[in-house]
């Protein structure tokens, strides 16, 4: 009888919860409105959204490439490729307009783009390749290759830092609707093409939802602009169309300059080294090598600490009165008087802006270099980058070249009192391993000991509130 009663009273208990259940969901505004209801839906899946992104860091697997390159020029442009290509790592393809004869085991995937004849090009240059290359993404995409969160485009004279680029796309949400690269450094070339476009031999990035969107809309896009010059030209105005603008990186270097690169790379802004374009219109960066093994002697650099490669560092030498500006893995820089943080980070022009115009503007400020070259700073360059003892020190070497260059010039000085008697220079550091996410700051160096020929210097992160020309 017992269990009886308490059988009928659970009964009455569930039967009383599901009736007051009842009238509060029918009371409920959300069980009268398709909106409301609708809206909690959406709570829902993007609770499950959520749940489902991933949760690693974005690496080099992440990423694949997509290289315009043309038959014509293959055999001269591909020793770039293969300076940072690094085969079984390095993901995507190299898009010919026809294929070539490789002989033996070609190291660089090769694609053949699709024939573009359907759509019309009117631009009086002609160049209808800018049809193809425009597409390479899209063509990039619809291969469904698995696991892709960026689509990286670059040119067949692009020189990329693989491990820098990684280190750049990686502070960002690859699930949202990103387009990542670089203006020229040409006001010109920016006000004839565009202020709010990525120029393609600089290299530009896409999320892997955006290259989708792309890979939907562009071919109906394209037929909409057949009047536009280039094919970067192109992938931004579809990206226009997607209301995706430009978010820029000042790693990406499009190199819209002729002559010598030296006063860009010298004084590099405070961002990781991404890429390098149009090389064979500019000088080999080290002297006496050619322009392939020149890139080869960075990229050797590169390897032992990426995050470091080209960032600056200011100190004095406050017994001699001497500036000391060390761009890592490149060169140091050494002045016989004092030169303020505000003048090193100004780089020299030793460059044209891609008309070959002196007077052309540039999207920086420029320095001009002194006639005389012993005013000019005496330049070391990098004889070799390697590990320390431990794993996390790095030995730096940098060496006056023999003869003079273009740089150093021919200054004749030779006393205590003037840098040009040094022959030696060596930095001791730590790789760098910095969260590029965080508010930037250049690091600071030291030098630890200065003689006429030798020099040693200390780089090292900048103290809390810590001034390069405190004690000067």
């Amino acid at each position: 009888m017992l269990l009886k009663m308490s059988g009928r009273s659970g009964l009455f208990l569930c039967c009383s919860l599901f009736y007051v259940s009842f009238l509060f969901l029918s009371t409920h505004p959300c069980w009268q409105s398709s909106d409301c209801f609708a809206f909690l839906v959406k709570v829902h899946n993007a609770g499950q959204k959520i749940n489902s992104v991933e949760t690693s860091a974005t690496n080099l697997q992440h990423i694949v490439f997509g290289i315009a390159a043309s038959a014509q020029k293959w055999q001269q442009r591909k020793p770039y490729i293969d300076l940072w290509w690094q085969p079984g790592r390095t993901r995507g393809f190299v898009w010919l307009d026809r294929p070539v004869n490789e002989t033996g085991h070609p190291r660089l995937p090769i694609k053949i783009s699709e024939e573009t004849s359907r759509f019309n090009y009117t631009h009086p240059q002609k160049m209808r390749s800018a049809i193809r290359i425009s597409r390479i993404v899209s063509e990039t995409f619809r291969l469904g290759l698995p696991n892709v969160r960026w689509f990286v485009m670059g040119d067949d004279d692009t020189f990329f830092v693989p491990q820098n680029l990684v280190r750049v796309l990686a502070k960002y949400d690859h699930n949202q609707y990103y387009y990542i690269g670089s203006n020229s450094e040409s006001t010109d070339q920016n006000a004839m093409h565009s202020y709010s476009m990525a120029y393609g031999g600089g290299g530009f990035a896409i999320s892997y939802p955006l290259a989708r969107a792309l890979a939907q809309t562009q071919d109906q896009c394209l037929h909409r602009y057949p009047y536009l010059y280039g094919s970067d030209q192109r992938v931004q105005a579809c990206l226009a169309e997607l209301g995706v603008p430009l978010t820029k990186e000042p790693g990406f270097h499009q190199i819209d300059i002729h002559g010598n690169m030296f006063g860009l790379l010298a004084a590099h802004p405070i961002a990781p080294l991404v890429s390098l374009h149009h090389l064979d219109n500019v000088a080999p960066i080290f002297p006496r090598m050619t322009r392939v093994d020149a890139l080869r002697h960075l990229m050797a650099a590169a390897r032992v600490d990426p995050d470091r490669v080209l960032q600056q560092s200011m100190c004095y030498d406050k017994r001699r009165k001497w500036t000391v500006s060390v761009s890592w893995g490149y060169c140091v820089q050494v002045s016989e008087r004092i030169e303020l943080p505000r003048v090193l980070e100004t780089p020299l022009q030793t460059f044209l802006a891609w008309g070959y115009s002196a007077k052309t503007p540039f999207l920086f400020n420029t320095r001009p270099v002194s006639r005389d070259a012993c005013q000019r700073a005496t330049v070391l360059f990098m004889e070799n980058a390697v590990t320390g003892i431990f794993p996390e020190d790095v030995v730096s070497k940098y060496r006056k070249p023999q003869a003079p260059d273009l740089i150093n010039g021919n200054c004749s000085r030779s006393d205590d009192a003037h840098p040009n008697s040094l022959e030696k220079i060596t930095v001791l550091s730590q790789k760098m391993r910095p969260d590029w996410t965080l508010a930037p700051r250049r690091h600071c160096c030291e030098v630890i000991s200065s003689a006429k020929r030798e020099m040693k210097i200390v780089v090292r992160s900048c103290r809390d509130g810590e001034s390069v020309c405190h004690h000067i």
